[in-house]
């Protein structure tokens, strides 16, 4: 569980102490509009590659496999560039991380937010 990183719903509201959202999706959430969905930057690069996200498919059975493979993907030194990038961005800020899926035990931004605490 993610100490410094917190995660969120894109169809929750947002509040005051979510400080620094960013939107980690590479879609579009569905009936969300870009008015509607408050977030301080959208970093698509951070989500799984499409590859992995289509195999994934969010099936449970799939998890275990997708965390190590998603893990593996946000350790590549470009993608720890980019985690520390969002770091300094917060300024000091709470950092939420903002998603769509509607599982909220299975999720990359689960992973995500593991893996920048790492970085902390």
């Amino acid at each position: 569980m993610a100490k410094h990183v917190h995660i969120k719903r894109a169809y929750e509201a947002a509040a005051e102490k979510d400080g620094y959202r960013v939107f980690v999706d590479r879609l579009w959430p569905r009936g969300v509009s870009k008015q509607d969905l408050k977030y301080d930057v959208w970093n698509k690069d951070l989500a799984p590659s499409p590859e992995l996200r289509k195999w994934f498919c969010h099936k449970v059975e799939h998890w275990d496999q997708f965390r190590d493979s998603y893990q593996t993907e946000l350790r590549a030194p470009d993608q720890v560039a980019r985690m520390r990038e969002l770091i300094e961005a917060a300024d000091g800020k709470a950092i939420t991380l903002v998603y769509a899926a509607k599982d909220e035990r299975h999720n990359h931004a689960l992973i995500l937010a593991a893996e920048i605490d790492r970085l902390y």
